[in-house]
């Protein structure tokens, strides 16, 4: 049973893997065609510049694998693993509505700020709703090292809440260079993969190789330099995809260590506009860190390379701590 159980797993991975390579090279002209093209920040780095132009909403490539084979892999439609594709659906939605927006508007600006956190918010009160009243999460979750589970009781919601949305933020503001959102979730949804396994959760573990295998595959053409941009579209679907499995495993506060890069991302903005609003001065020289290393000559795929070496040893002591 058990080497079955791998083997369905493996195949997982090789199936979501070959349809993404099938689809890119037709799905990128097609996105060129469209015009579908990045529009650059005049306040980013100067050497993005040259990037403006680059197919976006990419993500759609690695959805799209998703929603061909996660759905067939699993006899029972109403399977909680299912809430994991629901999310990566509903926040990849969103963030397809503000690539789109940016696209008709030919500006960097999408939803508004306000617009897309309703949005977010909608979909966040819906899972934290799920999760509260499903027998098999419950109020409950684990705490690392301590390897103990504490209920939160009603205070369950507001907590799942706020994780789900400071962690699809986390991951769109990830998605900076070439490569790393992709990078980065490629190695934690792995991680999470042999977590579900290690829990016998094994149609959550056959979603998570899926997503794995479509990201492996992504970063053919998502690699520096891009032939390819997975927008907003793709970073809140994979922000939906991590937040949702962490959250049907009971393991929130894991993403704090697994997940650090997206921590770290998002605590540098936080600490970069509050230390400007506060003092009038800068912590980095340009906010999410990645730019910060950028601005001081680091090439990008040094900064995705260190960036995914610092996940696998995250990966690793996760492993201890859970």
């Amino acid at each position: 049973m058990k080497d079955l159980l791998n083997t369905a797993i493996v195949y997982s991975v090789l199936i979501s893997f070959i349809i993404v390579s099938l689809i890119g090279p037709f799905a990128i002209p097609a996105l060129k065609w469209l015009k579908f093209g990045q529009f650059i920040r005049e306040e980013g780095p100067k050497s993005h510049q040259k990037k403006a132009g680059t197919p976006t909403m990419g993500g759609i490539i690695f959805i799209a694998a998703v929603v061909v084979c996660f759905p067939f892999m699993i006899k029972n439609p109403t399977d909680k693993s299912m809430i994991a594709l629901y999310a990566f659906l509903a926040f990849g939605a969103i963030g397809f509505m503000d690539d789109l927006l940016k696209i008709i508007h030919k500006n960097n600006l999408g939803l508004r700020a306000y617009q897309k956190m309703i949005m977010l918010l909608l979909v966040a009160v819906l899972l934290a709703y799920y999760a509260y009243t499903n027998d098999e999460i419950g109020s409950k979750i684990f705490v690392p090292f301590f390897k103990v589970n504490i209920d939160l009781g009603i205070l369950y919601v507001p907590f799942i809440i706020v994780f789900l949305l400071a962690t699809t933020n986390a991951v769109n503001l990830t998605d900076g260079l070439d490569g790393l959102a992709t990078s980065i979730t490629l190695l934690v949804m792995t991680f999470f993969t042999m977590i579900c396994l290690g829990m016998s959760q094994y149609t959550l573990a056959r979603f998570c190789a899926v997503v794995s295998g479509a990201l492996l595959a992504f970063l053919r053409f998502n690699a520096f330099p891009a032939r390819v941009f997975m927008g907003d579209t793709g970073s809140l679907a994979l922000g939906g995809a991590v937040a949702a499995v962490a959250m049907l495993l009971r393991l929130p506060l894991l993403i704090i260590l697994v997940g650090g890069i997206y921590l770290i991302e998002a605590l540098s903005v936080i600490l970069q506009v509050g230390s400007f609003k506060l003092r009038g001065k800068r912590i980095f020289k340009m906010a999410p860190i990645h730019h910060h290393f950028e601005m001081n000559g680091w090439a990008e795929p040094k900064i995705v390379s260190v960036f995914s070496i610092i996940t696998v040893i995250l990966c690793l002591i996760s492993f201890l701590a859970f």
